[in-house]
């Protein structure tokens, strides 16, 4: 309950100055990718500034979680390695848990072998 009320809490101001930013920043633009010629550009796209500020705000969320998600291999594939040993350590340790845990029960039988030679020898 906590959770959607600090959601609703930061997401509707959030969304209050989306749509206020969108509607002082409804003019249109040109949009020009030919270096040549401003006059009579090969492209061009006429929109309102405030999608080419979201567009490009969106693409450099892109590109950042990208690079990001690249720079951070090392760290993964390192985490799968030392996962891969744990899970080795663990199979291990189990054996000799079994092990140890026989040896306890063959010790335990032993003592009580021993004990009832020792019971039979003194009668």
């Amino acid at each position: 309950m906590l959770r959607k009320i600090v959601t609703a809490l930061v997401l509707v101001p959030l969304a209050i100055l989306i749509v206020a930013f969108a509607v002082a920043n409804r003019q249109t633009v040109a949009i020009s990718f030919d270096p040549f010629s401003s006059v009579d550009p090969a492209y061009a796209a006429r929109l309102p500034l405030f999608v080419l500020i979201f567009a490009l705000v969106i693409l450099g969320v892109i590109v950042g979680s990208v690079a990001t998600w690249f720079r951070q291999a090392s760290w993964r594939r390192t985490a799968r390695a030392l996962d891969a040993d744990v899970r080795i350590l663990h199979q291990e340790l189990e054996g000799m848990r079994r092990r140890a845990d026989a040896q306890d029960v063959r010790y335990e039988q032993a003592q009580e072998s021993r004990a009832l030679t020792v019971s039979s020898a003194g009668r």
